[in-house]
């Protein structure tokens, strides 16, 4: 399930208010409580423990795990689907996740206790409670999707965006400063290179190459995969560099005040609300 840090949405079905938590991507988990109160708003935990006595709802939520969960349990579950289906035969969420090591079903416990389900599952459920109302949810669950991919989008712009704003000023400095003029084109790319890579050990800790040769399945490059605080970041440190370019520093001292200066701006701009007025300012400009 996804960690408590991402983002939790609410959609909303025929009135009933329903939480989502999102990882930004095809992983959500929906409220089967929330769902559930669309029967009953006293017991939604029985209308969750009914729906999964049903031996066909067993075999689904096992097939689920078997196709998603490498570590899940296929025993205990041969013992729980034998079981599935007898009048005696009693299954909660609870018990279902500590037998099986399930993945797919969550719970949270204390005083806002509440399951939570792969959006797969939830809409299983869903159709349970009631085919119209599985609809509704699906419907404003696309509406859902539909708004973080636009905000997704938009970040992804803005992020190309803002390691671009000082790129000019900085590849000016080294330039004017650190290329002789009758320095062959290949020696040039050499120095821009190099003063990329010392911006990315100050930041990332690595060079560009390093970054490769650790990530050899990931597309794109180091920047590309930075996050947006990183990229404003970046920005700075490019015209912070030119600066210490001009100032006759060596490579050695600039490195240690990058270095210094990215740590600093990381934390105001991880403790501060800086990054949404950023994203709402340049939203409001398209």
């Amino acid at each position: 399930m996804p960690k408590d840090k991402n983002l939790k949405e609410t959609i909303i079905a025929k009135g009933t208010e329903i939480a989502v938590i999102s990882g930004g991507d095809d992983n959500d988990y929906i409220s089967l409580t929330d769902i559930a109160k669309y029967r009953t708003d006293e017991n939604p935990g029985y209308v969750i423990q009914n729906w999964m006595r049903n031996r066909n709802v067993v075999q689904f939520l096992g097939l689920w795990e078997q196709i998603n969960n490498p570590t899940f349990n296929c025993l205990e579950f041969e013992a729980i689907e034998k079981e599935a289906g007898l009048n005696s035969f009693v299954l909660t969420p609870k018990k279902w996740v500590e037998k099986t090591k399930a993945i797919g079903i969550t719970t949270k416990q204390g005083r806002y206790a509440a399951t939570f389900a792969h959006s797969d599952i939830a809409f299983e459920f869903a159709s349970w409670i009631s085919p119209e109302f599985k609809l509704y949810i699906i419907k404003d669950y696309q509406r859902l999707k539909t708004d973080e991919n636009n905000r997704l989008s938009l970040e992804w712009n803005l992020n190309r965006t803002l390691a671009k704003i000082n790129y000019r000023i900085h590849t000016d400095a080294i330039k004017d400063i650190l290329i002789p003029p009758e320095i062959t084109p290949q020696k040039q790319n050499i120095t821009y290179a190099n003063e990329a890579d010392l911006l990315n050990v100050a930041l990332f800790g690595m060079t560009a190459k390093e970054w490769r040769q650790s990530n050899p399945d990931v597309k794109g490059n180091i920047r590309d995969e930075a996050s947006l605080q990183q990229l404003i970041v970046l920005s700075n440190m490019e015209s912070l560099n030119a600066e210490f370019i001009r100032q006759g520093l060596s490579q050695k001292e600039r490195l240690l005040r990058l270095n210094a200066s990215a740590k600093q701006m990381m934390s105001s701009l991880l403790d501060s609300a800086g990054i949404e007025q950023l994203k709402q300012l340049k939203s409001s400009k398209e």
